[in-house]
């Protein structure tokens, strides 16, 4: 088969890359722009590990055919932090030990994500409908809901910003540029 050229938006850039027809987006996105964040889980759609937002909506990149995503901004793990501002739920993520081994980290990351940008301050239980897709065999998920809640509560609402303190530092004290 040969290769298709294609140019995604991704993270806020147009990146072109030649691709086989038949590669799921979570192909493209990890062997093609070396965005490894995005992991292989299932590949059936069954576990939320690949999830990524297209347009703000989180889809599942293993079902995803990159032609399909046309000129969507579609927006990977790697596209949450703002140069040095590491985005409020990667930070709530890390104090609240959200993260045991980190494999269904970045398709959480990203579902959560989309529901704080649409639902400023979700209940318990909006949170465990919006990440019902996204499977953790290690946390039992109540770290999950805390750092989501976490995240919410911070700069007045949705999270939906990078964290950043007065005087040039982010929220965890590094030196902004």
């Amino acid at each position: 088969m040969s290769k298709q050229l294609l140019t995604l938006h991704v993270n806020g850039e147009p990146r072109t890359i030649a691709a086989e027809p038949h590669h799921t987006l979570l192909e493209v996105l990890r062997e093609e722009l070396g965005l490894t964040g995005t992991k292989h889980g299932c590949e059936l759609g069954e576990c939320g590990a690949c999830t990524v937002l297209v347009d703000g909506v989180p889809i599942l990149a293993c079902l995803t055919l990159p032609a399909l995503v046309g000129d969507a901004d579609v927006t990977t793990v790697e596209g949450l932090a703002t140069g040095e501002a590491l985005h409020p739920l990667q930070i709530a993520f890390a104090e609240e030990g959200a993260a045991q081994c980190g494999y269904c980290t970045p398709g959480m990351l990203m579902t959560a994500k989309a529901l704080l940008d649409t639902t400023a301050r979700p209940t318990r239980a909006e949170i465990a409908s919006a990440i019902s897709g996204n499977l953790c065999r290690c946390t039992g998920y109540t770290a999950i809901y805390e750092a989501i809640e976490k995240a919410a509560s911070r700069e007045g609402g949705a999270g939906a910003q990078p964290l950043r303190k007065p005087g040039g530092t982010n929220a965890t004290g590094a030196q902004l540029p």
